[in-house]
């Protein structure tokens, strides 16, 4: 109600505040062990789309469940045959009577096994190129044309679910912009998504939002400093933690070492910097979010060599007697995960080439011909 949920925002939802004074915020709030503000899909990627590209009626239904923590949402955009080419998916949704039914599968959703409602995208006509009939809804996840099944990662978390979609139900009107125009909307989500990855997150962690995850009751207390949506610890690999480091263990003098540091301390920087020119609206490439993310990848496979350098054969322990409680084997095992999701490093790079550079577009006859012509790998609907 004070606009302190997600204070970025405009009002009536939030204060407009600068992303510097957010991120202070949130660090006051740490230094009291306080409970963050929820956070999670919904803050990251739904409530800026629907701030764009939806009615005020779907706005005033669905935001204020976001920035309270009483949903949780997830993204059903990628699938088995559609990830890098996104526009190729195939789940498709018909209506019927004043309801969308919905056939597919999606693949790499993050909280989905936490997630009450959905961003979903899905074909509504296969009779046009494949980029102008998709359509973006919102979905309800707990139903029984839904199915969701996590998928076991190298770090053994489930941070990601492959979701099967066999005559799920969607309400009449709970579509995102125009039927046929989920191209559009779409692209506005993954904007910001990219965005987020390469450095503008500003949101906290310790609840989990919804109803699944059984958080809601659950006294504050218990959550200051627990494992947030999408798991793993709340400390990250930045110069400050490896510059500590490196001088407890006498390493930084090694001109190695400092290499690294150097080269982390400089990505850092040029960040801070490129996130607060585009959030003051000085950044015109048209690719500043996909330039964001490319570095973001960089970023943390830098932090990884560093602390490989500075930590030796102890940066592969794990558990509470290892270094900060083995992070940096956590981060080393997750360091090949940025540069593929949210758009692989080198989807960035074409995007930047051909929407930033006006590089010439790479031969695609797909983009010419009617969707249900095209050649397409079968999708199974329902789980083996």
């Amino acid at each position: 109600d004070a606009g302190l949920s997600d204070p970025r925002l405009r009002p009536p939802w939030g204060r407009s505040w600068t992303r510097d004074r957010t991120v202070q915020f949130h660090e006051i709030l740490a230094d009291r062990k306080m409970l963050p503000p929820p956070y999670g899909m919904g803050n990251f990627l739904v409530i800026p789309t629907l701030m764009e590209h939806a009615s005020e009626e779907l706005q005033n239904r669905f935001i204020p469940g976001i920035l309270d923590g009483q949903a949780g949402w997830c993204q059903l955009f990628s699938e088995p045959g559609a990830g890098s080419d996104l526009a190729g998916l195939q789940t498709r949704a018909e209506q019927d009577g004043d309801e969308w039914v919905v056939h597919g599968q999606k693949v790499w959703t993050t909280g989905g096994q936490w997630a009450d409602l959905a961003i979903l995208v899905a074909r509504t006509d296969p009779g046009v190129v494949k980029h102008r009939g998709l359509s973006y809804f919102v979905m309800p996840v707990r139903q029984p044309g839904v199915e969701v099944r996590p998928l076991r990662e190298a770090t053994g978390e489930a941070m990601f679910n492959e979701v099967f979609l066999d005559g799920a139900r969607i309400p009449g009107d709970w579509v995102v912009g125009d039927v046929g125009d989920g191209w559009r909307v779409t692209n506005t989500t993954l904007r910001h998504e990219r965005a987020g990855i390469g450095g503008d997150f500003t949101g906290g962690g310790g609840a989990i939002p919804g109803t699944v995850a059984g958080h809601l009751d659950r006294p504050a207390g218990d959550l200051v400093g627990a494992a947030g949506l999408i798991g793993g610890r709340a400390r990250r690999l930045d110069f400050p933690l490896l510059g500590t480091m490196a001088r407890q263990r006498n390493r930084a003098g090694d001109p190695v070492v400092r290499q690294h540091l150097a080269h982390l301390y400089t990505l850092e920087r040029i960040t801070e910097w490129h996130m607060g020119r585009i959030k003051a609206g000085s950044a015109a490439t048209g690719a500043e979010g996909n330039l964001a993310k490319i570095r973001n990848s960089l970023l943390v496979t830098t932090a990884r060599d560093a602390v490989a350098a500075i930590l030796g054969p102890d940066a592969l322990l794990t558990g509470p007697e290892a270094v900060e409680e083995g992070v940096a084997a956590e981060h080393i095992i997750r360091s090949v995960a940025p540069s593929i999701y949210g758009g692989t490093d080198q989807i960035q790079r074409n995007i930047i080439g051909e929407r930033a550079l006006g590089l010439p577009r790479e031969p695609d006859p797909s983009r010419e011909l009617p969707f249900d012509q095209l050649l397409h790998n079968p999708v199974r609907s329902q789980p083996r």
